[in-house]
Order: structure tokens, then C-alpha cells, then sequence
């Protein structure tokens, strides 16, 4: 498995040497068996991911096996990595943003065959649970029993010296097989590049999603984006796609400006080259502030200065970064008198295993360009140094 790094996320591209057509008489599915193969385990929060034999057994009713060809690195994994209260977790395979080809599948298995070419469901669309039957929500309502990390049946599929491995976000991407429910997996488009579309199952999907769904960005409007990674970059592109007229990049890092405005953005700014706070530059440039804000840093702070950036009569203000659970917002009641709105988004609002592979398919008609966001490709055993890319903002 190889790994690619995209702004925001880094994509491990599979080290499979199989490409193309799958070919059943070749013997290269090997159904009903346990597969051995590598995957980089977190043992302990905080400690480098180390590469490792795993046994990854075969899927049981509903689930599926793929064999990994590409997975982003997004930040969320990263911030998983060194919290603390993950230790119960561990060890785990981190890694949710996958591609690959379905090797075989459980009992019961519908929407899926062998060979299929699929991208990996970070939320899942059981298409039953009252979210998944609203128009207005996409939180489907098992991801929040995915959080134990662990499959169907109260057991990882994958054991690593004798111990069952817990699959992050039930997922695990960043190994070479993985078993995941059907419902986390969605047939793709048979000539997608996978090592590409991978950083569609989140990062993109995020971002570009939060302007298109969330925010619903209107033609001739205008837009400040805080925070240039991967997914600032995808909002770029869907408030680009979406009509705005103006596009406002703001970042502290000037060697991400050039890339902004590749994609869409028609400034772009630094708050550390004004005397005066960022939202009263953005208020004075925008006249009265921006129709729409986005917050992608994941800092509780911005989020304060995103909003008060908003136009004070009717700007909406979307929060998209992975801020901690225990980290509180502060915010004045002030903003929110004269009309401006606050509102969160998660995985750009998509209905996932119905979205994403049209999402795919939008990439293939080019209605948009993954390639400019792609920057790295690295193999899995340099996952550690892919990371340190990620985290220097070496991308």
C-alpha cells in the first residue's frame, strides 16, 4: 500500500501489485479464508504507528472484505492518535478515507460483489434510522455505534499477535484488507483512479460538501475561508462551483496562497499583517462582512472570529474543524442580535452511500479537480513520515 498526501489528508496508495480487472480464476480472491497481511497499528496514543503482520478473517452477514488500494491521512486521525482517553481503543488501524476492490463479501450482501471497485463510508447510510430517513440530517445513526471501533458482532475482524485489533471509525483503512459493514461501502465508477478519489471519502467531501449542502453558497456572494488544508481548499472549490464572487482565503501560512487561488480563491490574506483584528479587516473589505464564513482550523477561537466575520445582518457561518469534545466556545450573544447564524456541518452533509459515488462519478465528468490537492505519494511503512509531512505543513 502506497500513501499519497493530499493538503489535508495523506493518501496511502495500495501496494497491491494487482491492477486493473479482477480475475477470480487467477486465485487472487482468497474467499472464506483468513488473509494475512500488513497494516500500521497504534499500540498506545502518542507512539508512531508501527507496520505489523495482521489476520484479517473473512466477512460475516452484511459485511464485506476490500482489499485497500488508497487512504487518505485526514486530521482527524492524527488528533485521535495523541489523545489520551484513546488508549482503550488501542490497539487500533487507524485510517478512514478508502478505496479499494472488494475481495468478498458475508451472507446477505446486496449492494456489492466481488471485484467491485468501492469507496469507504467514514459515515455510514443504513437507510432505516430516522436520520437516514430525514432529508435534512446525514449523521446516520450507526456511526455512533461505530465509535467502539469494533464490527458487527463485538469483535475486530483483524487480530494482531494473538490479539483482536480495533478498526478505527470501524474502518482501519491503513492496512492492507480491511472488513467493514455493507452499509460503510459504496460501489464506484470502474475506471476511477483510486489512489485519487480516496481523499473524496472525507476531506473533499467535507469541505467541498460544506459549501454546496451546508452553507448553500449563492451565486454572486461572498465567502472567507479560515483555514487553507486539504478541506479550507475544497471549500475553496465548491464556493467557486457555487457561483461566489468573491472568495477570501485567510491563513497564517503564505506558501498555502498560491494553491488557494489555483483553485478559486480571488484573495487571499494573512491576520498577521494587519494592526487590527482579522473580522474588522474582513467587515471593512466586504462591506459589512462576508455571506458566508467557513471555520476549517478546528481552533474554538476562529470559530468566534469566522462568525463575527459574517455579514452582521445576514451572514451564515459554517464550522467545519475537528475541534475536541471538552474545548468550550465562547462566543458573544452581540453577534447573533442583528441576524448572523451559526451552523455545523459534518462530512459536508452528504447522504453517503447514495452521494459519494456520484460525487466519484462528478470527479470522472471533471466538474472538479482532486489533482491539484494531491501532493505526496508515499508506501505504507513510511506512514510515520507521512504524518510528520502532514503535521510540518510540508504539503
Amino acid at each position: 500500500m502506497t500513501t499519497s498526501t493530499a493538503r489535508q489528508w495523506i493518501v496511502l496508495a495500495g501496494s497491491c501489485s494487482h491492477s486493473g480487472h479482477w480475475d477470480m480464476d487467477s486465485g487472487y480472491g482468497q474467499r472464506g479464508q483468513v488473509i494475512r497481511c500488513r497494516a500500521a497499528v497504534l499500540w498506545e496514543p502518542g507512539a508512531p504507528l508501527h507496520i505489523e503482520e495482521i489476520d484479517v478473517a473473512p466477512p460475516k452477514a452484511k459485511e464485506v472484505r476490500i482489499k485497500v488500494v488508497a487512504t487518505g491521512i485526514c486530521g482527524t486521525d492524527i488528533q485521535k492518535m495523541n489523545t489520551k482517553g484513546f488508549s482503550q481503543f488501542c490497539p487500533t488501524i487507524m485510517g478512514h478515507e478508502g478505496t479499494g476492490i472488494v475481495e468478498s463479501v458475508g451472507e446477505a450482501v446486496s449492494t456489492v460483489k466481488t471485484g467491485d471497485k468501492v469507496i469507504i463510508l467514514c459515515i455510514p447510510q443504513c437507510g432505516k434510522c430516522n436520520t437516514c430517513l430525514n432529508s435534512k440530517n446525514n449523521i446516520c445513526a450507526e456511526i455512533r455505534l461505530s465509535r467502539a471501533n469494533l464490527a458487527s458482532e463485538g469483535n475486530s475482524r483483524i487480530t494482531c499477535k494473538g490479539k483482536f485489533v480495533h478498526q478505527f471509525i470501524s474502518i482501519g483503512a491503513f492496512s492492507e484488507y480491511t472488513v467493514i459493514k455493507e452499509m460503510s461501502v459504496a460501489k464506484i465508477d470502474e475506471s476511477a483512479p483510486l489512489e485519487k478519489v480516496c481523499i473524496i471519502g472525507c476531506g473533499f467531501a467535507t469541505g467541498y460538501g460544506a459549501a454546496i449542502n451546508s452553507a448553500k453558497v449563492t451565486p454572486g456572494s461572498t465567502c472567507a475561508v479560515f483555514g487553507l488544508g486539504g478541506v479550507g481548499l475544497s471549500v475553496i472549490i465548491g464556493c467557486k462551483m457555487a457561483g461566489a464572487s468573491r472568495i477570501v482565503a485567510v491563513d497564517i501560512n503564505k506558501d498555502k496562497f498560491a494553491k488557494a487561488k489555483e483553485l478559486g480563491a480571488t484573495e487571499c490574506i494573512d491576520p498577521q499583517d494587519f494592526e487590527k483584528p482579522i473580522q474588522k479587516v474582513l467587515f471593512d473589505m466586504m462591506n459589512g462582512g462576508a455571506d458566508f464564513c467557513f471555520e476549517v482550523t478546528g481552533n474554538a477561537e476562529t470559530v468566534a472570529t469566522a462568525l463575527a466575520s459574517c455579514h452582521n445582518d445576514h451572514g451564515l457561518c459554517v464550522t467545519i474543524g475537528s475541534i475536541a469534545s471538552w474545548v468550550p466556545l465562547t462566543l458573544s450573544s452581540q453577534l447573533f442580535f442583528s441576524g448572523r447564524a451559526l451552523r455545523g456541518s459534518v462530512l459536508g452533509g452528504w447522504k453517503t452511500k447514495e452521494e459519494m459515488p456520484k460525487l466519484v462519478s462528478d470527479y470522472m465528468a471533471k466538474k472538479f479537480n482532486l489533482d491539484p490537492l494531491i501532493t505526496h505519494t508515499l508506501p505504507l511503512h513510511k506512514v510515520n513520515e507521512a504524518i510528520q509531512l502532514m503535521k510540518n505543513g510540508q504539503w
